[in-house]
């Protein structure tokens, strides 16, 4: 059943990027693998999934540990400090940054394990009480203050939208995130890049996709329900 998942999936990302223009190697597909078990990631691999997103860092470094194939992992949940020296060598990239003192603490193992490590800035576009992430206004400034930090690179932005029945609900949050992403490109600060915008999960990645996603976070569409909804 993955793998059907998986090529509906990636038709349907097809189709959107024909819908907006774009081309389908613009999206890269992150299969959110969090709660799943191993067997379900290495079905997905024999798809020529690469990219797996997990938010929790006991989580991932375990099936970091398991696996042996190289692969790309992505941090996509909150992630607390005292946790950060467990997978800055381990990610590919963590989609989560929400504020300097994490920064400062990635960027402080990074040195130390030396390594560079790419991250994403994650703004609560939608202003909703019960997420993560950063007031839109404040994003640019933040940015700022962490492109001078050693061993991390700001490479874009991420949003969680809000769960919704209807995909169409949630267009405005990544329209707003993708003109965040031109106005912070814009002012050519040192060592930050937007080429990078993670948004958009199972209910409403076409419509992510439509308005610039360049990474979606796929868990239900690919592995089957799990008991709750967060953040997918």
């Amino acid at each position: 059943m993955i793998k059907e998942n998986i090529e509906q999936v990636r038709e349907k990302i097809a189709a959107a990027c024909r819908r907006a223009g774009r081309d389908p190697k613009e999206v890269t597909l992150i299969a959110v693998s969090k709660t799943k078990p191993v067997s379900d990631i290495y079905e997905a691999m024999e798809t020529g999934i690469v990219d797996f997103g997990e938010n929790k860092v006991q989580e991932l470094t375990e099936k970091y540990e398991t696996i042996a194939q190289p692969l790309n992992w992505h941090m996509i949940g909150h992630l607390q400090r005292n946790k950060v020296k467990y997978i800055v060598d381990k990610v590919k990239l963590i989609h989560s940054v929400d504020s300097l003192r994490l920064a400062e603490q990635i960027s402080k193992e990074a040195v130390k394990k030396n390594v560079e490590v790419d991250i994403l800035i994650e703004v609560n576009v939608a202003e909703e009480e019960s997420k993560f992430g950063m007031d839109t206004e404040e994003t640019a400034q933040l940015i700022q203050d962490i492109s001078t930090l050693p061993g991390i690179h700001i490479r874009g932005l991420m949003t969680v939208a809000p769960y919704t029945d209807d995909p169409e609900d949630n267009r405005v949050y990544f329209k707003n995130l993708k003109q965040l992403a031109v106005d912070i490109e814009r002012k050519n600060i040192d060592n930050v890049t937007m080429s990078v915008l993670s948004m958009g999960m199972t209910g409403d990645y076409e419509v992510a996709i439509e308005e610039g996603a360049t990474l979606v976070r796929v868990g239900t569409g690919i592995f089957g329900s799990r008991n709750y909804h967060k953040g997918d």
